[in-house]
């Protein structure tokens, strides 16, 4: 439901609260595959390699990078890794599973996206990074772009591979739409309550959070606005995620079976800043 303004304003304490209890529950989460990691898996997208490109040697920032399974992924390809979440339970799970893949180089601060460039020192990096599940905790999206334009270096680039906002805007109960929850252009922010987590069920005592909703194009037009140059916009009809209702090929992607009607599910962007 849409939030009280007064509920919007404690955003960070409800949302912090709610990523503190669940970063343990997905550290031991089959979902997150935290053995299959440290044996070697790499948790990035098939996709996302072949649109950042070679990476060894490059400082790279994780932004919103939870318990860090993405950013080792990007260590172990040669990055020089730092890792920022505003969930200090989060950068533990990830300063633990670094020390046990073995992976020194990486480091991991805390502070929300919004306060980055402080906690960083002005520091800039050849990329910066963010992956799936993140959009929607943005409060302010023309913020955020100027604060990625700041973090990224002369020459480097900004790179994000998301979950598509647009099927967010549906209610859908067992591969069904019951019905539109918002419209794609409303932005929010709307207040949830959920038990658990994404992972499967949990015992948890933080169940609300804050989402907003951020479409494609302003999306496009914050970062055009701050200072970067969109190299590519794609948008996917496939997903990591086992929604209610998708097919999985033998990629592991989760589509929409062939016979119904097909909509964007996830999306990448790549965004230059020139020297």
């Amino acid at each position: 439901m849409e939030v009280a303004s007064s509920l919007a304003d404690d955003w960070l304490r409800l949302n912090r609260a709610w990523w503190d209890e669940r970063a343990p529950v997905h550290a031991a989460s089959g979902f997150y595959d935290v053995p299959g990691f440290l044996a070697g898996r790499d948790s990035l997208r098939a996709f996302e390699p072949a649109e950042v490109g070679d990476v060894r040697g490059k400082r790279l920032l994780h932004l919103m990078c939870h318990i860090g399974l993405d950013s080792l992924s990007w260590a172990r390809r040669g990055a020089v890794i730092t890792g920022l979440d505003f969930s200090q339970p989060a950068l533990d799970t990830a300063v633990s599973l670094a020390g046990r893949a073995g992976i020194g180089s990486a480091r991991f601060v805390a502070a929300e996206v919004s306060d980055a460039s402080r906690a960083l020192a002005a520091e800039t990096f050849d990329i910066v990074y963010t992956g799936t599940g993140v959009s929607q905790w943005i409060p302010d999206i023309d913020s955020w772009a100027r604060t990625v334009a700041a973090l990224v270096a002369p020459g480097g680039f900004f790179y994000i591979a998301d979950y598509h906002p647009f099927p967010d805007s549906f209610d859908i109960v067992d591969g069904e739409v019951r019905r539109l929850r918002h419209g794609y252009l409303d932005h929010g922010p709307w207040v949830e309550q959920a038990a658990g987590s994404y992972t499967g069920p949990a015992q948890t005592s933080a169940s609300a959070f804050i989402k907003w909703n951020h479409h494609i194009g302003s999306v496009v037009n914050a970062l055009a606005t701050a200072g970067l140059r969109i190299e590519f916009l794609h948008e996917y009809g496939f997903t990591d995620a086992p929604f209610h209702g998708l097919e999985r090929g033998e990629d592991g992607l989760w589509r929409i079976p062939a016979d119904q009607f097909q909509i964007p599910l996830m999306f990448s962007l790549r965004a230059a800043k020139d020297t």
